[in-house]
């Protein structure tokens, strides 16, 4: 059973004012816990039920970190899942640490993403695709909250993210920045070339007009039906793959 004291400290990175001040955040669920512990993330806490220590006990007991035994009850009770049968695991959060483009490499910039499962997706695309960076705004959500590690189903452990002013950061930038608008460059006939910045804006106001001024070049998803728009995390995967189809063409990727 887990203690009163752990208890109230682990149900405090609920919130990011606590994650903030501890440094601190969750991290829930078989496949998420297991991602934790291949990654060179620092745990602080482990909480494992039985079965799942018993099917993955030769890397749990690799990890050095204090591990409890509890039941699939005590886990639902300190953490924000409906259901978790398997771990929970407090992880130290990393320093914010600035990002840029390498020599053929492309980075997401988020302009005012919001929604934590939206972000969470997007975490988990950008893996998906090889995107190791993200250039996330100030207002955009906190990328240790639970529901963005859980959407991210352990690609969190890969990709890495830096906040920041983000016309300050793109002023000052040298590679071609490239944002999605209702109205640009048709998506499926763009040479993105070898590398860049991608920009994804706000779920209902699209990309804010200063960070818009620091687009070198406007693209867009055709539309061939009535559906107003479409979910960030989605049109993100659909550029991106266009991104990646590009570079195959060219020879870039194998």
């Amino acid at each position: 059973m887990i203690s009163k004291s752990l208890s109230k400290y682990i149900q405090s990175l609920h919130q990011k004012k606590y994650r903030q001040e501890h440094g601190a955040f969750l991290v829930e669920g078989a496949i998420d816990v297991l991602e934790l512990c291949a990654s060179d993330y620092q745990m602080e806490l482990l909480f494992v039920t039985e079965p799942f220590y018993k099917e993955n006990a030769g890397l749990l007991d690799k990890q050095r970190v204090r591990m409890e035994m509890v039941s699939a009850d005590d886990l639902k009770r300190v953490g924000t899942l409906v259901v978790n049968e398997a771990a929970l695991a407090v992880a130290k959060t990393k320093e914010n640490r600035f990002l840029v483009a390498e020599t053929d490499e492309f980075v997401l910039v988020l302009d005012d993403i919001r929604d934590p499962g939206n972000l969470g997706t997007i975490l988990r695309i950008a893996d998906w695709y090889g995107i190791r960076k993200l250039i996330c705004s100030q207002s955009t959500a906190d990328v240790y909250n639970p529901k963005v590690i859980s959407a991210s189903k352990g690609s969190f452990t890969r990709v890495e993210w830096y906040y920041c002013d983000l016309t300050t950061y793109l002023t000052a930038v040298s590679k071609p920045v490239f944002g999605a608008f209702l109205a640009g460059e048709n998506v499926h006939s763009q040479d993105f070339g070898k590398s860049g910045y991608l920009v994804m804006g706000n779920e209902a106001n699209g990309i804010s007009f200063e960070v818009e001024k620091l687009v070198s070049k406007r693209i867009t998803i055709p539309r061939y039906g009535q559906a107003e728009s479409l979910n960030v995390g989605i049109a993100t995967a659909i550029i991106c793959d266009n991104l990646r189809r590009t570079e195959t063409a060219q020879g870039g990727a194998k």
